[in-house]
């Protein structure tokens, strides 16, 4: 098995074998387009298969719709009062997978408070509801991996969170969900991926596929980072590219294709201290629900849920959209949000499938596979809870046209890397911080974030003691974390590591403009870049954030995607 490392001498690696599958007899059996979760899940679930498999995302890892998601893991409470008691019943199956079994160290329990606003009739309807998904939520005979509810009084609901207003409610339902980095998920699993073999690239975009009569046999890739194209040859090509399914599936065929609508979800992120509540807020709006999700030393606040027809690399998050969310979760607030207490926003847009339903927020989240030409296999739709179960029917269909018989999906039973031994290492980590000269709260950190592999993360710092400082205007996060980025998890720019392996961009007040610089110094050894390009990728950057914040000034959706529209992705000098 490989090491799990992405390293820039693994990516290359990984392009000389991707190469390689033009030679006679070295196709792969699938290779996977798209790098979020589901594409990422797919590779994963091919590969541990014993399949040979490629996967090529375009940007980054996870750098569309899997890391801008509400950061939850949950079955939907709100699909369940649609009656959609299936995908409620999958959804809560995979929480207490992930949960207990593939990823402890990344997924965990939080808790919400459920407001009741009416007296007599809604608690026992709001109750009988809860009630059946935590039972739902013991049926696929696994753990739950997280309490039961607990019915409150409007006393008992003040006490853990002091900071609603007196009448905002009558009492309130405590119950618990599941809450996930999502962008360092799917790098986590794509590390575990390469591990077991899968070639993994990411800046390497699809311009076109290769046909040989109408069936697809692999694609033509570019090296984003290199400008160079070349064919990559497979038996069979998952399309798993989220809300740009339509563009790519139009490479191929206009006949039988799935149509996504992308759906835009903006969310506000404010410091821990602006109001006390021990626990997280799911609130009833007129078209959706809010949620307020504790986030370490923040609390995120979202979603929204409209139709975006702009660019979708770079969604953009307008004044309206703010203040929607503001004027929401300022209803039951003693002491309303303004925008100074904003640090951060994010937008990211969901692959919904299209019907003929004018609202976005009432499309399914249900997903689709289709299989419209031979060699190539669609998937899109779902919902990021259920990307494992979205990634094996994506592989169970690629593998109905192999020749060879081909073992089932056995990722219900694969932790992804620094899952094993997690709760040991947790139990450990004051011996772990003595030993590596750090405050066990470092320790907290690594371990929340790289699961046992925190140990390498460490051993960086004993190597080099600076690396145990903490970057300008982020103290969360550690220099060393930068490194391990570059040399372990595919981080190839200044961007990659301030919004996706780390979450600077919107936990910090200058949203890691401070930390640029730092970071881009601590990239170049690894990367080779020189002066003039350590210099491109701070500036990009700034320019970045600064295009970020004039778009949320915007009055629209219009306005706010040109301002943003004014950065492009960097390159690297030629």
């Amino acid at each position: 098995m490989a090491s799990g490392a992405l390293s820039p001498q693994n990516r290359d690696d990984a392009l000389r074998a991707l190469r390689a599958t033009s030679e006679p007899g070295q196709e792969l059996d699938l290779l996977i387009v798209g790098g979020g979760v589901v594409g990422v899940g797919a590779a994963l679930d091919a590969v541990t298969r014993g399949l040979s498999t490629g996967i090529v995302e375009a940007r980054d890892w996870a750098s569309g719709t899997s890391s801008r998601s509400s950061k939850l893991i949950h079955g939907g409470l709100r699909y369940l009062e649609m009656l959609d008691f299936a995908l409620v019943q999958e959804a809560l199956k995979e929480r207490g997978l992930l949960i207990q079994r593939i990823a402890p160290h990344l997924v965990k329990p939080v808790p919400f408070l459920y407001p009741l606003t009416r007296r007599f009739v809604e608690r026992p309807y709001v109750g009988a509801g809860i009630a059946l998904y935590d039972a739902m939520s013991m049926s696929g005979g696994n753990s739950r991996g997280v309490p039961f509810h607990k019915h409150l009084s409007r006393k008992a609901t003040l006490r853990a969170a002091p900071s609603l207003k007196d009448d905002a409610m009558v009492g309130s339902i405590r119950y618990y969900d599941a809450q996930v980095d999502d962008a360092r998920y799917v790098v986590n699993m794509v590390r575990t991926a390469q591990h077991y073999g899968a070639r993994a690239a990411n800046r390497v975009s699809v311009v076109d596929f290769l046909r040989e009569g109408e069936r697809v046999v692999g694609a033509r890739v570019r090296d984003q980072e290199s400008g160079d194209e070349f064919a990559i040859r497979a038996k069979q090509v998952v399309n798993a590219t989220g809300v740009w399914t339509d563009e790519t599936q139009a490479m191929v065929t206009d006949r039988g294709q799935l149509k996504v609508r992308a759906s835009k979800g903006i969310h506000l992120v404010v410091p821990r201290d602006r109001f006390q509540s021990t626990v997280g807020l799911i609130l009833r709006t007129e078209k959706s629900v809010l949620f307020v999700i504790p986030w370490g030393r923040h609390w995120i606040i979202g979603t929204t849920d409209t139709d975006w027809n702009l660019d979708k690399a770079h969604p953009a998050a307008s004044s309206k959209d703010i203040d929607y969310v503001l004027e929401h979760v300022n209803r039951v607030l003693k002491r309303p949000l303004t925008r100074e207490d904003v640090e951060g926003v994010y937008a990211g847009l969901r692959p919904l499938l299209a019907g003929e339903n004018d609202s976005s927020a009432k499309l399914s989240r249900e997903h689709v596979v289709a299989h419209p030409v031979p060699g190539l296999v669609v998937v899109a739709g779902g919902k990021w809870t259920t990307y494992r179960v979205m990634a094996k029917d994506a592989v169970d269909e690629a593998t109905r046209a192999l020749d060879e018989k081909v073992p089932e999906s056995c990722t219900e039973t694969v932790p992804l890397l620094g899952a094993e031994g997690f709760r040991a290492a947790w139990n450990m980590r004051a011996r772990l911080a003595d030993d590596a000269g750090v405050h066990v709260a470092r320790v907290e950190h690594l371990l929340q974030r790289f699961g046992t592999q925190a140990t390498e993360v460490l051993d960086l710092i004993r190597q080099d003691p600076g690396l145990g400082q903490p970057l300008p205007g982020a103290d969360d996060y550690l220099r060393a974390e930068v490194v391990f980025a570059v040399t372990h998890e595919g981080a190839r720019h200044v961007d990659d590591v301030l919004t996706r392996r780390t979450r600077i961009s919107i936990e910090a007040w200058d949203r890691g403009v401070s930390a640029a610089p730092v970071v881009a110094d601590l990239m170049a050894p690894f990367l080779g870049w020189s002066d003039q390009q350590v210099d491109r990728e701070v500036k990009h950057y700034q320019a970045r954030v600064a295009a970020e914040r004039l778009s949320q000034e915007q009055p629209d959706d219009i306005s706010a995607d040109s301002a943003r529209m004014g950065v492009h992705d960097i390159v690297p000098l030629s």
